[in-house]
C-alpha cells in the first residue's frame, strides 16, 4: 500500500471516528451482527418449542420479553429473527447493487441512447411505491424468503442505478478520464480501473440506507403472509400473530417492533454518517 493510500484511509478512519452517527449507527449494526451471528447459541429457550400452560406470560427474569400466544419464548424468537432480517437485506441489496451499479454505469458511460432508454425503464420501477411492487412482484409467484429477497432487489435496482449513473457523469469529463480515452484504453478499463473508484462512496451510502428499508419491506411482506412462512422466526410475522392479542398481551407486538426499529435506526445513521465522510463525488472531505 503506497504512502499516499495509507494517508488516504487514516484520513477516512479519522473522520468516521469523529462522526458521532457514524459511531452510533456501527454500534447497533455490530449489535445486530453479534446477535445474528451468536443466536443458536445465546437464545435461552427454543424459539419453536410451545407450551400452553406458558401462553402469553409477562415479561420475567424467565422471559425477559414474555411469551406469545403459543408459549414460546419472545426474546429467543426475537433473536433468531435478526438471522431474517440481516439475510435478507444484505442479500438483496447486494444483488441490487449488482444489477443498479452495472445499469447505472453503463448509462452515465455511453450517455445518448443508452442513457435514455435505461433510465426511463428505472423511472418505470420507480414510479410504483416500493411497497405496491414488491406486494405485485410476491404475489404473482409463491410467498417465500427467495422470492422476498429476488422482490426486493428489484425494487430497489432503480435507486441504486440512479445514484451509480449520477456518479459516473461527475467523473465522466474529468482529465484522467480523458487521459486513459487517449492512451487508447478499453471502455471496460476505464469503467473499472477510472469510473468505479469514484462510485463507491455514494453507493455505500445507498446501500447502507436500502438496507434498512428493505428490512422494514421483508417485516411488512412477512406482516402480510407474504414474505417468511411460520413456524420460522421473522418480526414481521411476530407482529401479525401477536397483533390480535395487543390488549392483554402487547409485548407480543412491543419487542419484535422494537427491533424493527432498532435496525432501520442502526442503519440509517450509519449511512447519514458515511454521507458526512464521502462528499459528493465518492472522495473523502479533508
Amino acid at each position: 500500500m503506497t504512502d499516499e493510500r495509507k494517508t488516504h484511509y487514516s484520513r477516512f478512519i479519522r473522520k468516521f471516528r469523529n462522526n458521532q452517527k457514524a459511531m452510533i449507527g456501527v454500534v447497533i449494526v455490530v449489535g445486530l451482527f453479534v446477535t445474528a451471528l451468536f443466536a443458536p447459541f445465546m437464545v435461552p429457550h427454543d424459539p419453536e418449542a410451545t407450551s400452553v400452560q406458558d401462553r402469553e406470560l409477562a415479561p420475567s427474569l424467565e422471559h425477559p420479553m414474555g411469551t406469545d400466544e403459543l408459549g414460546r419464548d419472545i426474546l429467543s424468537r426475537v433473536m433468531m429473527g435478526s438471522q431474517i432480517s440481516l439475510y435478507v437485506g444484505f442479500t438483496s441489496i447486494g444483488a441490487a447493487m449488482i444489477m443498479g451499479t452495472t445499469i447505472g454505469v453503463v448509462a452515465g458511460y455511453y450517455q445518448g441512447l443508452t442513457d435514455e432508454s435505461l433510465m426511463r425503464a428505472m423511472d418505470a420501477m420507480m414510479s410504483f411505491p416500493p411497497i405496491l411492487l414488491a406486494l405485485t412482484i410476491v404475489a404473482v409467484m409463491e410467498p417465500s424468503l427467495n422470492n422476498v429477497i429476488l422482490a426486493l432487489a428489484l425494487v430497489y435496482t432503480p435507486f441504486i442505478a440512479r445514484v451509480a449513473r449520477s456518479a459516473t457523469l461527475s467523473v465522466r469529463n474529468e482529465s484522467y478520464i480523458e487521459a486513459a480515452v487517449a492512451r487508447g484504453e478499453s471502455d471496460t478499463y476505464i469503467i473499472f480501473r477510472e469510473v468505479l473508484p469514484n462510485c463507491v462512496g455514494p453507493l455505500l451510502v445507498q446501500a447502507s440506507i436500502n438496507i434498512s428499508f428493505t428490512m422494514l419491506l421483508e417485516a411488512s411482506l412477512s406482516f402480510l403472509g407474504l414474505g417468511v412462512q411460520p413456524p420460522t422466526p421473522s418480526w414481521g410475522l411476530m407482529i401479525n400473530d401477536g397483533w390480535s392479542y395487543m390488549g392483554d398481551a402487547p409485548w407480543l407486538v412491543f419487542f419484535p417492533a422494537l427491533a424493527i426499529g432498532l435496525a432501520v435506526i442502526g442503519f440509517n445513521l450509519l449511512g447519514d454518517g458515511l454521507r458526512d465522510v464521502f462528499d459528493p463525488k465518492g472522495e473523502i472531505i479533508e
